[in-house]
């Protein structure tokens, strides 16, 4: 009797259904065995950023470091529209550190879509409640480190803002993610470029309405109301406004506003 052939079709796929099976069980494992060191690298990468934006993050600090000097904040819920305080169970939660407004914001049922005219950052959706950091010396207010986000010219800048203890004057600012053009729009990681944000201010004296303005080739020396403007980036037209737009939605009435003017006000 003839022997069978040993290279046939249904050998064949049967040797690639099983490298498949033996693949996608390996990947699969790798997965579930590696989730836990990605979501706290996230977590680290996030409060890298925070004390980076508030000026605390010093060169070669290592993780343990980094945690540390994170165990300073405060970190609280923010319902937006009012400005007041709330508990992690109101948006489902029962640790505060695992709300992400991101991921909320395509809940309906804690989400308000945003209308055109009012969605000058372009996210389409807001979160109702974001979450804040706040770092207390003696009682007394030194910083507050609010999460902001919106469109620039390719991509969703996603970054921090932090403010001085009078809840107008700029400490920092950064984006830890997007995908901005490099060495245009991509800028926005330059830390010269970020320099400039320290030291300005939010609003005029008696106003909740942000003045920030990205100026078009520089800010001169004599400019009026330079308090509250920074450099636009050098060929970066689009981006330069998607941040503008970004930051006055986030610092104004839609945004962080009533939560901050209570904290000028003394009552948060």
């Amino acid at each position: 009797m003839a022997k069978k052939p040993k290279d046939t079709v249904s050998r064949t796929l049967g040797v690639a259904l099983a490298l498949c099976v033996v693949c996608s069980v390996v990947v699969s494992a790798a997965a579930v065995m590696l989730r836990p060191a990605q979501i706290t690298n996230q977590s680290l990468d996030i409060k890298s950023n925070i004390l980076a934006a508030s000026g605390m993050l010093e060169p070669g600090m290592g993780a343990e470091a980094i945690e540390d000097r994170f165990q300073e904040f405060e970190v609280r819920l923010v319902d937006l529209e009012t400005g007041e305080y709330v508990n992690p169970d109101a948006v489902g939660v029962s640790d505060i550190m695992k709300y992400d407004q991101y991921r909320a914001a395509s809940n309906p049922e804690i989400s308000i879509n945003l209308p055109t005219k009012e969605d000058m950052a372009g996210i389409k959706r807001r979160a109702k409640v974001a979450k804040i950091y706040i770092l207390r010396e003696n009682d007394e207010l030194k910083r507050v480190v609010l999460p902001i986000h919106g469109y620039g010219l390719w991509s969703t800048l996603y970054g921090f803002m932090s403010l001085e203890g009078d809840a107008n004057t700029i400490e920092g600012i950064g984006f830890y993610d997007h995908a901005e053009t490099p060495g245009l729009g991509g800028e926005v990681d330059n830390p010269r470029w970020k320099s400039q944000w320290q030291g300005k201010e939010l609003y005029d004296e008696g106003s909740d309405e942000p003045q920030i303005r990205l100026v078009k080739g520089g800010v001169s020396s004599d400019a009026q109301d330079k308090e509250h403007k920074i450099d636009a980036l050098s060929g970066a037209t689009l981006t330069s406004r998607g941040v503008e737009k970004l930051v006055n939605y986030w610092m104004g009435e839609r945004g962080f506003a009533p939560y901050l003017n209570k904290l000028r006000q003394g009552d948060a």
